[in-house]
């Protein structure tokens, strides 16, 4: 079963995630996606909220930018929400946005390389691991958490190009991909995917493969599509995104599904003029169209 969510976009204030949280947990909805975007809301504390608020729906944060985070701050967070909320939370991280990255003096020399290291080191720590480690940018000396998750948990990493995507493979339990994927991009991306898997001996194993889906529905969807795809610069593929009505949506989500995602997550338009009413589509319309 593909599983289905929707973005809390950073645009929106973040006094308006609790009456956007509540309602996907009332409505149903399997997913509730954050984004620690700079320079506008933190990853780990509307997480705690929105759970905090809510009852059953999960609560993702896709992504935590690594330059900005000790991995050992990392996994303390991490740990600390799955043993508050066990199974509710799932994690991401990415190397970040390096313009942003720039301008708070966190950018390195070599994204990749720091991404694997803190991905190899968090899914020690997160696992009751104690680590000494001396990587390029990762150091620790004889750290272990002293309030592990009590069981295995997801972390998950954000990729776009094929080094980043295969890396995800070796050192993550799952990827999760930007909505300009389209189906045979994400076809690519499982291959790159058992490719790193294959070269770092993890064998056939689940890997989650999440995808974010640009949607908009109601009065000027196309229009606002059309928009967003010109200002994310890929205004010609074809595609990306979808507009219309609950049918055409689930269509499109049933075409990365069939590609190899198991999530796909409902990614509003910026300018959405209804944010609740949006999860309650997602929730109430899309989902029961998918399988």
């Amino acid at each position: 079963m593909t599983t289905l969510g929707a973005v809390f976009r950073p645009q929106l204030a973040p006094e308006r995630l609790r009456s956007v949280a509540r309602l996907a947990d009332e409505a149903g909805l399997d997913e509730l996606w954050l984004w620690e975007d700079c320079f506008r809301e933190g990853g780990i504390s509307t997480a705690a909220a929105a759970l905090a608020w809510t009852e059953r729906v999960r609560i993702g944060v896709g992504l935590l930018p690594v330059p900005l985070r000790n991995v050992a701050v990392t996994a303390m967070e991490a740990a600390t929400l799955h043993r508050m909320f066990p199974g509710r939370a799932l994690l991401g991280v990415g190397h970040g946005v390096q313009d942003w990255m720039g301008q708070v003096g966190a950018r390195v020399e070599s994204p990749v390389t720091l991404l694997r290291e803190h991905l190899v080191a968090l899914r020690g720590l997160l696992r009751g691991e104690r680590l000494t480690t001396h990587g390029r940018y990762v150091e620790l000396d004889d750290v272990a958490l002293d309030w592990p998750p009590e069981h295995e948990v997801e972390v998950l990493a954000g990729a776009t190009g094929p080094r980043t995507v295969r890396l995800t493979g070796e050192a993550a339990d799952g990827t999760i991909l930007t909505a300009t994927t389209s189906p045979e991009g994400v076809r690519r991306a499982r291959r790159l995917v058992d490719e790193g898997r294959a070269a770092a001996g993890r064998g056939t194993g689940p890997h989650r493969v999440v995808v974010y889906l640009l949607a908009a529905t109601g009065p000027g969807a196309g229009e606002r599509l059309r928009a967003e795809l010109i200002a994310e610069g890929v205004g010609g593929e074809p595609d990306l995104g979808v507009a219309g009505d609950a049918g055409a949506v689930a269509k499109a989500v049933q075409r990365l599904a069939e590609a190899g995602a198991d999530s796909v997550v409902l990614q509003p338009t910026g300018d959405e003029p209804d944010p609740e009413g949006f999860v309650r589509f997602v929730a109430e319309d899309v989902r029961p169209l998918v399988p």
